[in-house]
């Protein structure tokens, strides 16, 4: 069993950044940021698997966004530049035992555990 903790989301105004953190209580192998509006369906954000760093991102926040982990800390980043309006949602950390191939990495059934998911407001 892993524990996923998300750090405090916030407010940034447009074209601001945020950086959000989650600490796992022990060893992922594939680790993801998802985020949900309200009343719609959790979608992808960002994935990295923990043995080679490859990453896989949606197209709507690729070149914006960037997720990395420290593995020796058990701490996944997401690193939010330029940040849009649309970017407004809850974020929820997501990890799994598996090691995804990169295709698999965006599937929302992929993940067996998720944080409590931490508020980001992207608003002037």
């Amino acid at each position: 069993q892993v524990q996923l903790t998300e750090s405090a989301g916030g407010l940034a105004q447009p074209g601001g950044s945020l950086r959000l953190s989650c600490a796992a209580s022990g060893r992922a192998n594939t680790m993801a940021w998802f985020r949900q509006y309200p009343e719609k369906q959790r979608e992808f954000v960002a994935a990295i698997r923990r043995g080679d760093g490859k990453t896989s991102y949606a197209d709507s926040v690729k070149g914006r966004f960037t997720i990395s982990r420290d593995n020796v800390k058990n701490t996944l980043y997401l690193q939010m530049n330029s940040l849009k309006p649309e970017d407004t949602a809850v974020y929820y950390c997501e990890a799994t035992s598996k090691n995804w191939i990169l295709s698999a990495m965006s599937q929302k059934d992929g993940y067996e555990y998720w944080g409590q998911g931490t508020q980001v407001t992207v608003s002037s």
